[in-house]
Formats: C-alpha cells, structure tokens, sequence
C-alpha cells in the first residue's frame, strides 16, 4: 500500500501549487461578475484545446470507463463509452460558433432557455442541468475518494476536503480565468503522466497480446464484438453522454472563451480526437481486471485500473497514478464549480435586483456552496457510474427541446416543455435504480437501454413534433438583442486575456 502521509503530502503539495498559480494570475483580472464567469473571446487555439482536454477529462475517466468494461458489458460497452465521451465535443465544433453568432454577449444555456422561450423552460433547465453537473462533481470526488482509500487507506472525507478546499481557494477567487490557465498547465502534466502510466502497466501485463489472453481464457464474452449486453451499453452511453455533454456550462462558456469562430471548430475538433484514444486504452483495463478475477462486487469495479496496477506495478508506479487521479478530479473541479456558479449567477438577475458588484459576492459565495456539497457527497462511496448516469438521463431528456430553439424558428416553450418532461418521466420508469421508488410495478422489467433511448428519443421526437403545431414563429435574430452583459463597466482590458499559444 502506498504511504498515506507520502501521498497526502505530495497531493496537498501539487494542488497548492496549482492554487497559487490561478490565484496568481487572476490578480486584477476579475474586477466584475464578467471577468469572473467568462473569458470572452481571449484563449486561442492551444489554450482552449487544453481548457477543454482537462475539463472533460476528470477523474472519471480511471473509472468509470473501466467500470463499464468490467461490470457492463466488456469492450463494446468502453468503444461506447469512448465515441460518447468524444462525440459532444466534435458536436460543439459546429454548435459553438451558431452559438456565439445568435447570443454574441451570452453567457450560459439557461439565459439562453429564458430569452428562447421564457421563464417555465428557463426555469426547468435551470434545475436539470444544476443537477446534471452537481452529480457530476459529486461522482468525481467520490471517485477519488474511493481510490486513495484503497491505494493508501486515506478516508474518503479527507479526500474530498483536501481537494474541495485547494480547489476554491482559487476558483473563489479567480473564477473561470483561473480555471482556463490552471487547465492549461494539468494538461502538460497529466497527458504525459497517463500516457506513460498506460504504457507502463501494459507493460507489467505482457503487452496487449498476453493482457487480451488472460481475459479470453476466463470471460471471453467481455471481448465479443457480439456480447449484447456490451453492445446495448455502448449505444445508450453514448447517448447519455451527449445529452449530458450538451447540457453542461462548462462547454458553454469555453465556447464564449474562445477566439473566433474558427478557433472554437479547431479547438473541439482537437480535444474529441485527444479524448478518444484516452478513454478507450484505460477502459479496457476493465475486462482485464474482470478476467483476472479481481472484481468481486460493484465497488471493485469503480476501480477496476486500480486493482490492476496495485496487482501488477511497483508502489512508485502506484502513487503515480493515484497523483494523476488527484490531477484529474481538480481539472474538472475546478471547471464545474465556476459552471454551475455562473448558471446561478446569470440567472439571478431576472429575479431580484442585485448591483453588479452584489453578483460578484454571489458568484463567489455560490462557489463555496457548491464546495461543501460536493465534499459531503463524495465522501459517501457511492457507485461513481450510477451517479453518472442518474446525471446523465436528466439531461438526456432535455438537450434535443432545448437546443432545436437554436435552429426552428417554430420551437414554442410549451412544446419544448411538454415533450422534454414527457421524456424524463419515462426515462425514469425504466431507469433501474428508481425502479420501486418511482414507478409502478405493472410496467416492463427496468432496462438502462429502454430508459435512455426513451427519454432521448421521445423527448427529441414530440419537441419537433410540436413545431407542426400552430403558425408562431420566433425571430432567432432577436435571440443577440434580448442578452447582454451583467455588469456596466467597460470591455475587459487586453491584458485580462487568458495567454496565448
């Protein structure tokens, strides 16, 4: 077992260096509630690659991917995972810049939901995609949790103190700015540590060949292209995956952060091609850990890689990849705890009358909020996929209604609505965990596949259903008109910019 104090002391150390560096370059960039929740038209093509690069790969890509390879479904279920993981990326190369051409002064997807089509379904999204991303942040601190208790017998809520308390100290104080240059420099230090980590325990198997052997000589099934439960999680991951992708904040404000247009298309592009290979290599440790025997129960397999290098690799190797988990949960921590602040935020003036300077205080505040709830959830241990689903299905219900307002001028709000509730309440009937909480018994057995493809499906079919409906339709030029900034000080200076290539 790896050193508690060893690893607590070189984790606490890292994570202090990277709160010194965001809250160094933040200073006198963030004068306004805009300074602080977006960083408009300032990351060039390598900065907003590696903002995007670190932002979605979080700690959950150690687990969850070899999860669904080890208790899901095999390799079919990690290719899912892996094309679900880049697809909203490569989608947000065409979205970002129809974004960034109807609301040019925007700032996130509920003030979008509120000028599209009002208070009701601004109001809706508001609470999915909060939620979306609380469960989100909440999965990634129990995730490292879970991982420094096995690999060094740190408990879980010192974990997630450690980790919430660095990570606001600069995010409070430099909002997304700080988050931007910080992503940057975890991008340098987290590719090379992964890939050589990968590379290493491939390594200690054998090579590909010998690990693949192991694996066929005791669940051949978890290499079948065939295996229907593999094949049936790799299409409603993929599914839920983009949903949920393109319900999340943080994409919507990189999107504002970057350049240009050009920029924007370039940069997505880059991050789905760097994600890709990322999440398929580590999920097939999965299978691997599964075919050695070494998954006993669901909590194995959240950290199927784990058992696999603890079982293979020296401890030096050991501590490195749990430095690298620690890595990971900040680059995503950071990301979403200024995204759902700035959701708040926007949103917050619609409904009571708060100064300019009264949001900043609030932007911060929230963020401290958001803190301590992820700190309580993630010390609990609970199952890191099936928090990522449960996410996952509220937005998968919503983003079809949501986004077709950006391009049919004959979306209505009620429509919208209907079909996206219509959606989740279905999805949840079939959704394995609710079932016996909200649903009745007369309905068919529960299914993740029908429960995904249901909200989805329905969701995105009624809501273009529903333009068929009535004559009213919605200027999407005025969409640029009915937003605008939430402060009323000048254009950010030029040397507030995030640095460039």
């Amino acid at each position: 077992m790896v050193s508690t104090a060893a690893l607590l002391g070189v984790g606490a150390l890292v994570l202090v260096g990277f709160a010194a560096v965001g809250a160094w370059y933040s200073r006198g960039r963030v004068g306004s509630v805009e300074d602080f929740i977006t960083a408009r038209d300032s990351a060039a093509t390598g900065t907003l690659t590696a903002t995007v690069v670190a932002s979605s790969m979080g700690a959950w890509i150690l687990f969850s991917p070899a999860e669904a390879g080890a208790a899901f479904g095999g390799v079919t279920a990690v290719v899912g995972y892996a094309v679900g993981s880049a697809l909203p990326l490569a989608v947000y190369a065409s979205l970002g810049p129809r974004i960034r051409r109807l609301l040019p002064r925007g700032h996130s997807l509920t003030e979008y939901a509120a000028a599209r089509y009002g208070p009701a379904m601004a109001g809706y999204v508001l609470v999915v995609s909060v939620a979306y991303m609380f469960i989100f942040l909440a999965a990634e601190f129990t995730g490292i949790a879970l991982v420094m208790e096995r690999l060094a017998g740190v408990p879980g809520w010192q974990t997630a103190t450690l980790v919430g308390v660095t990570v606001l100290a600069y995010t409070a104080y430099g909002g997304l700015r700080a988050s931007i240059v910080t992503d940057r420099l975890q991008t340098l230090v987290i590719l090379p540590l992964f890939f050589v980590g990968v590379a290493v325990a491939l390594v200690a198997l054998g090579g590909p060949t010998a690990a693949a052997r192991s694996v066929t000589a005791t669940r051949p099934e978890l290499l079948s292209l065939g295996y229907l439960p593999g094949l049936e999680f790799g299409v409603y991951v993929a599914v839920a995956i983009l949903g949920a992708e393109l319900l999340n904040q943080a994409w919507w404000q990189r999107v504002y952060a970057g350049r240009d247009d050009a920029t924007v298309t370039r940069s997505f592009r880059l991050a789905a091609l760097l994600v890709l290979p990322m999440v398929l290599v580590v999920g097939l440790f999965g299978p691997v850990a599964a075919g050695r025997g070494l998954v006993e129960s669901s909590a194995d397999a959240s950290v199927a890689l784990f058992l696999v290098v603890e079982q293979l690799l020296p401890e030096w190797v050991t501590f490195v990849f749990a430095l690298l988990a620690l890595l990971l949960v900040v680059s995503s921590a950071d990301t979403l705890f200024n995204a759902i602040a700035s959701v708040v935020t926007t949103d917050l003036p619609r409904v009571a009358d708060v100064s300019p300077d009264g949001l900043l205080l609030v932007a911060r505040g929230f963020t401290g909020v958001v803190a301590l709830g992820a700190i309580v959830v993630g010390a609990q241990g609970y199952s890191v996929l099936t928090l990522f689903l449960l996410a996952d299905l509220l937005a998968a219900a919503t983003f079809g209604p949501l986004l077709l307002g950006l391009y049919s001028e004959r979306a209505r709000s009620g429509g919208v609505l209907a079909a996206s509730t219509v959606g989740l309440v279905v999805g949840l009937a079939f959704f394995p965990p609710a079932r016996g909480v909200l649903a009745p018994s007369f309905l068919p057995a529960p299914s993740f596949f029908v429960s995904f493809l249901s909200a989805a499906g329905l969701s995105c079919g009624l809501a273009a259903l529903s333009t068929r409906v009535g004559d009213d339709r919605y200027d999407l030029d005025r969409l640029g008109d009915e937003v605008g900034r939430l402060d009323q000080s000048s254009e950010t200076a030029d040397g507030a910019a995030v640095a460039d290539d």
